[in-house]
């Protein structure tokens, strides 16, 4: 027999799994753990904050769909990365956190960085457990990623205590879990699906919204073809960008309250009825439409408004029952007049941002940055946003049209979760662009990281808009007659001299006609690059004039 350790059982583990990729801050309660990746050929990337490697973890699951893993430190490396396993709770993202902690044997005796973290977690994990013997990592693991993975996606909590790290045991003891997974599919109860049914034979104006669940239930073909079969308009929001390519017929994005106002059947997959749907207000549903919601998590079905059909399970597996249910029945879409009406409308509201988008204006409009990068950027480009006002205009303008290839902070605004989620990005996608839209703000959370990228050989492009303040907050606080305290920032920060100094591409932008120059030398560069444009600090997302804020009275 041969005795192993508790850093070559984690690894194992984990490449039982098919982890590729760790992301970490070093620190010595875990190191061992690093010794055994790297011996089982899983590479391991570090950060310069808990924080990104912690968003690094949920980035990969972004973009792979499978999840990712991260390493901190006990103690402050724990707490470090709250807000990375946060947001990944909320949005909800399988990764798993590994957090070190003081010996077992030492507890309550005063021990370095002794921290009861598995309670502290519990609030903002599927599972939050500790490993308390070393035989027993690779139950533990398989436990914490079936947990991640299974029902509802989220994020899992495993702490290894230093001396379980570092214990040893006979390898014949311990028992590697296999063929413990199910990718078996969640369908839809039939007799809601033929409510479904019932109500789509019936209905002239049908809506989609499409959300995350599309992208978590790999649901993005059935989605187009059912848009397609149903002929309805479809716009998409969070994960599920990219579901429906940029140019597909259907698809709209700035139409959506026109067709919301004027449809008889709201279909909302993965969306739920929250903040960016007015919790289902009147005024977002003023003729009353049918409703039927499709979701992953039955406790988010009705909430804030009631519907006529929930339909709880895999968006791929209802979607095809609801697909098979309409041919059986001999089902023939009311005609593409409904779907040309809202494109129509929704292709108006885009005509009156050329001016914007084509402004010659110094300081810089976003607009123009976003136009410039919409047309130089790949189809097949990942889209990182990190910001206020600067992701909401990049979101406006930016074509996506693969899914998994947009990245934002999410319901829970999570600025700083950016730098991960590109260097994620970079490492699924390797040889294709990867561009991070920066806040000045955000920037300043997350954005030494930056070093990173350049260590690891990551071409990440990174755009920063630079007004000199949290403009979100500030222009909306002046609209109100406020004072807008505590909310600006120094224009006259040169962010391109911060990447010039960790050995990076960088310039720095302030004529407009500059952009799409600038935009070739960073992507040909090779490298990390960082562009720092210099934009118009009273153009905000919420005063760009009625035209653009779609004030049309529908």
């Amino acid at each position: 027999m041969a005795e192993i350790d508790g850093g070559h059982l984690f690894a194992k583990a984990l490449k039982q799994e098919g982890v590729e990729y760790v992301f970490t801050l070093n620190g010595g309660h875990i190191y061992n753990l690093y010794e055994g990746c790297v011996d089982e050929g899983i590479k391991v990337v570090d950060f310069r904050h808990e924080q990104v490697a912690g968003h690094a973890a949920e980035g990969w699951a972004k973009v792979t769909g499978k999840p990712g893993v991260a390493i901190v430190t006990a103690g402050p490396g724990v707490t470090d990365a709250v807000t990375a396993l946060a947001n990944a709770f909320q949005a909800p993202s399988p990764m798993i956190l590994i957090g070190g902690n003081a010996a077992i044997g030492e507890h309550l005796k005063g021990g370095l960085q002794d921290f009861d973290s598995v309670t502290f977690m519990k609030p903002i994990a599927k599972f939050s457990e500790q490993v308390k013997r070393v035989e027993r990592i690779p139950e533990y693991v398989a436990e914490a990623f079936r947990q991640a993975t299974s029902g509802v996606p989220g994020p899992a909590y495993l702490e290894i205590p230093i001396d379980v790290v570092n214990g040893k045991c006979e390898e014949d003891d311990v028992r590697y879990p296999q063929r413990y997974r199910t990718e078996a599919k969640a369908y839809g109860d039939p007799e809601y699906i033929s409510k479904v049914v019932d109500i789509l034979k019936t209905t002239e104006r049908p809506m989609i919204l499409a959300g995350s669940d599309v992208w978590w239930s790999d649901a993005s073909e059935e989605l187009r073809e059912f848009v397609e079969m149903i002929d309805s308009p479809v716009f998409l929001n969070a994960m599920g960008r990219g579901s429906v390519p940029a140019d597909h017929p259907n698809l709209g994005s700035l139409g959506r309250r026109y067709g919301l106002v004027k449809s008889d059947t709201v279909m909302l997959i993965g969306t739920p009825i929250d903040f960016r749907l007015g919790y289902g207000s009147e005024h977002m549903f003023p003729q009353n439409p049918k409703l039927i919601e499709i979701m992953m998590d039955a406790t988010e079905i009705g909430k804030n408004r009631d519907v006529d059909v929930g339909v709880v399970g895999d968006t791929k597996a209802v979607l095809g029952q609801i697909m098979d249910q309409l041919r059986s029945t001999g089902y023939k879409s009311p005609g593409k007049a409904w779907v040309e009406e809202v494109i129509t409308e929704d292709a108006a509201l885009k005509a009156a941002d050329e001016e914007m988008l084509n402004s010659t204006q110094i300081p810089i409009h976003p607009m123009r940055v976003m136009k410039e990068l919409r047309d130089f950027l790949d189809y097949d480009a990942t889209v990182i946003g990190d910001g206020g006002d600067w992701v909401t205009f990049a979101a406006r303008v930016l074509g996506i049209n693969l899914p998994g290839h947009w990245l934002d902070p999410g319901s829970f605004g999570c600025l700083g979760a950016g730098s991960g989620f590109a260097a994620a990005a970079q490492l699924a996608r390797p040889g294709k662009q990867v561009c991070i839209m920066y806040g000045d703000g955000a920037f300043g959370l997350t954005g030494f990281d930056v070093e990173s990228y350049i260590r690891f050989d990551l071409p990440i492009v990174s755009i920063l808009g630079n007004n000199g303040a949290w403009n979100q907050t500030t222009q909306g606080t002046l609209r109100r007659g406020a004072r807008a305290i505590g909310t600006y920032l120094s224009q006259d920060t040169d962010y391109a001299k911060i990447m010039e100094g960790m050995g990076g591409h960088s310039e720095r932008v302030t004529d407009p006609e500059q952009i799409r120059p600038a935009l070739e030398r960073a992507f040909a560069s090779g490298k990390a690059a960082l562009l720092d444009i210099v934009t118009d600090q009273n153009v905000s997302y919420g005063n760009m004039g009625g035209r653009s804020r779609q004030t049309r009275q529908y």
